[in-house]
């Protein structure tokens, strides 16, 4: 495994929160595959790393523009048309794999739509044109501490599917 990080380091990032924590092991994935995530990268992490990766991206893309951004910058695909639902319900996170899945419709519905280039202004527009995505936005918003926690619980329960630990 390509990934490794100190005892040290891991003590110190749960010290600081499941943030901390969560984000020191996707730091550890992205920087083994040199920030680039594509098909030959995708071979040499594991199914959580990659799941992790998912997630990361799904709550940063969410928190800050909702689905409608996420689809929109390109993360849908990666997203609704791999098993990361399924993951998510393998890892104790049923709410947010049921929403996913819900969300998962609405792609298909109206994904390649939103996923058009456009100007900032048309961006912008999308959200008043598919406010169907506003729920669901709220909702991941209201849970996302709580769903964040959930992978800091699921990484440390399973350490050695995402890193080598070094003493």
């Amino acid at each position: 495994m390509k990934v490794v990080i100190s005892e040290k380091e891991i003590i110190a990032a749960a010290n600081d929160g499941m943030d901390a924590f969560v984000k020191l092991f996707y730091d550890a994935v992205m920087h083994s595959i040199n920030g680039k995530l594509d098909i030959d990268s995708m071979k040499e992490l594991t199914t959580d790393q990659i799941t992790l990766i998912a997630y990361i991206w799904l709550r940063d893309e969410v928190m800050d523009g909702g689905f409608v951004q996420l689809i929109h910058n390109g993360y849908g695909s990666f997203i609704f048309k791999n098993p990361f639902a399924k993951m998510m319900k393998e890892w104790g996170l049923k709410d947010l794999s049921k929403l996913i899945y819900a969300v998962r419709k609405l792609y298909i519905e109206n994904g390649e739509e939103l996923e058009k280039e456009c100007s900032a202004e048309t961006f912008m527009s999308l959200f008043e044109r598919f406010p169907v995505y506003d729920d669901f936005d709220d909702s991941f918003v209201a849970n996302e501490e709580d769903w964040t926690n959930d992978v800091a619980h699921y990484i440390d329960k399973n350490i050695d599917n995402f890193a080598k630990v070094e003493k």
